[in-house]
């Protein structure tokens, strides 16, 4: 079954209106997402009252890797999975599904991270906040640049996979060997989703067709998403 996806033009060669309509659509979805997952992980926090609970996630929250090697695992397949959609005829029924649940599993991802640095840190809720201004301000700002110049970088894509995977490797080996990952690796991991976010911004330009704003706001929203766990753990380091 097609869903009318194929008749779709892609955003750069659309009407104005459409080519509008599409990019608040997907910018839209991308809000509802992030205001899901907050809402999400404040739920998630308030039930964390039992001690056996809190004890667990003491423990993966200090070693981090296992929830780091969950995200960027993550983060590889909703790329794949929303970069299969842009190219396929899902069906939009299926593509809110694939929305729904990964930012839900992000949600438990971040878990011991957020639990961390609201029980464990000085004005832990301050630090949280001031990741999501930071996240926020290098979000807007490189999608401002984008908008601006126009430019196609979907030649980005290869760079982006190979520093991904490097990445993966770098956080396993951490993990058998146990050597500390430092701060020199979450400003690498910075570099690496701000370069998602260049790329997945010129595709909703140039590539995405005008009714794949789901599949769009889901490829910015793991991009987010690994840009803001990244900032958390700079500042939280700082404090804790």
């Amino acid at each position: 079954m097609s869903y009318g996806l194929e008749y779709a033009p892609v955003a750069a060669r659309a009407e104005p209106s459409a080519r509008a309509a599409f990019i608040r659509r997907t910018y839209g979805h991308l809000a509802g997402a992030v205001l899901v997952f907050a809402i999400l992980e404040v739920m998630l926090l308030q039930l964390l009252k039992v001690q056996e609970v809190q004890q667990t996630l003491a423990g993966l929250a200090g070693t981090g890797r296992g929830g780091m090697i969950i995200l960027l695992i993550g983060f590889i397949g909703v790329s794949y999975l929303a970069n299969y959609w842009a190219q396929s005829n899902a069906s939009p029924v299926l593509q809110y599904a694939g929305l729904g649940l990964y930012v839900a599993a992000q949600a438990v991802i971040f878990l011991p991270l957020m639990w961390y640095v609201t029980t464990q840190i000085a004005n832990g809720n301050e630090i949280i906040a001031q990741a999501g201004v930071l996240t926020l301000a290098i979000f807007g700002g490189l999608t401002a640049a984008v908008f601006i110049t126009r430019r196609d970088y979907s030649y980005l894509r290869s760079i982006l996979v190979v520093g991904t995977f490097i990445a993966l490797g770098v956080i396993i080996a951490g993990w058998l060997f146990g050597f500390s990952l430092g701060l020199f690796f979450c400003f690498a991991m910075v570099a690496l989703a701000s370069g998602y976010i260049v790329y997945y911004t010129s595709n909703i330009l140039h590539h995405y067709r005008t009714n794949q704003h789901v599949a769009a706001s889901l490829a910015l929203f793991a991009s987010v998403a690994l840009l803001f766990f990244y900032i958390l753990r700079i500042l939280a380091s700082r404090r804790g």
